[in-house]
């Protein structure tokens, strides 16, 4: 009979053979259900019995430091899976649910795995990308829906940014969901007192060149991360939005001020997967940015559409013109 670490492990080999980013593990009555998800479709994998899911749950949940009696509360941990030379970030989340608990993981990519100029489909966009990094202060905001895969554009271009000059780059995070190289990485860890401020104050002492704010969750993040923008450093995060305007809009309904907006916004960049149906020598999704910066992030700010503008590359635009140059579909360019 196969230990359960070689069950567990099976279940992660699968999900990386079919190149799935996330794992799910749904229990009912009388079994669980394990699903993939691969390039953003939810795709079923296989069935266990309710005590092999027991035991499976118990094992993920020791391995990645979470505490196995408790069931009454969400938690949240980690394991490194070794592929070959690879070596994988696995972020658990558990969550209590009437007799047992669900299991969610996430795969995360290796950065070494990761090429950013095939993250995206129009180079161009990259381009204005590293172009907002050179600025020596100011806010830059990545947005876009979960699953978008905002987080990975913000890690690779700090990788990138890395390999390519030496920066004082410090990241404040909760959780650290990549581990980064010659990247000084803080877990905020609010019961043994490093919160974002504190976090923010003994960063500032590190002379830092680039401060990352893992995500924008709530007024409070928001709010501390425009401190450290305001404080006269760069500063780059992630937050929920539908797209590009729509950030500005969540950005106010967290309080910022209009008058912080204009002194720190750099640019925003809403960033969305697209399915790819072409040569099998490129990616199967690319992200595909909505891009507000400068004057057209300006007349944003103060409630004037960007959509008014013909030079605003909307998401609508640009899945057109990526089934227009033969990149995708037709019914995935109208989604």
């Amino acid at each position: 009979m196969k230990s359960i670490a070689n069950q567990a492990r099976e279940v992660i080999v699968a999900a990386l053979q079919q190149t799935a980013s996330d794992i799910h593990f749904s229990a009912y009555s009388e079994n669980a259900t394990i699903h993939f998800r691969i390039h953003g479709k939810r795709i079923f994998h296989s069935t266990l019995s309710l005590p092999s899911y027991q035991k499976i749950l118990a094992y993920f949940k020791f391995a990645s430091g979470m505490d196995i009696g408790e069931r009454t509360r969400p938690q949240n941990g980690t394991i490194q899976h070794r592929s070959g030379q690879a070596v994988y970030d696995l972020r658990l989340s558990t969550l209590p649910i009437v007799g047992t608990e669900s299991l969610a993981i996430r795969i995360l990519s290796p950065m070494e795995n990761l090429n950013l100029e095939k993250l995206f489909l129009f180079p161009a966009q990259l381009k204005r990308l590293e172009s907002w990094l050179t600025k020596s202060s100011g806010m830059i905001l990545l947005t876009g829906a979960t699953g978008s895969g905002k987080t990975t554009t913000l890690y690779a271009l700090l990788q990138s940014m890395m390999n390519h000059q030496s920066y004082q780059a410090i990241t404040l995070e909760d959780p650290i969901e990549k581990n980064l190289n010659h990247i000084i990485q803080v877990q905020v860890n609010e019961r043994a007192g490093i919160t974002y401020d504190t976090g923010l104050k003994a960063a500032l002492r590190h002379d830092p060149d680039l401060i990352m704010v893992g995500e924008i969750r709530d007024k409070e993040t928001a709010q501390f991360a425009f401190r450290a923008a305001l404080s006269g450093h760069l500063v780059i995060s992630t937050i929920h939005a539908k797209d590009a305007y729509g950030t500005l809009n969540r950005l106010k309904e967290m309080q910022i001020k209009v008058s912080d907006l204009e002194q720190t916004l750099i640019a925003i960049a809403a960033q969305e997967l697209l399915s790819l149906s072409c040569e099998d020598h490129l990616p199967k999704r690319a992200a595909i940015l909505e891009l507000l910066e400068g004057p057209m992030l300006q007349e944003a700010i103060h409630d004037t559409s960007p959509y008014l503008r013909k030079s605003f590359q909307s998401f609508l635009y640009l899945r057109s013109k990526a089934y227009a140059l033969g990149f995708t579909n037709q019914e995935e360019a109208e989604t």
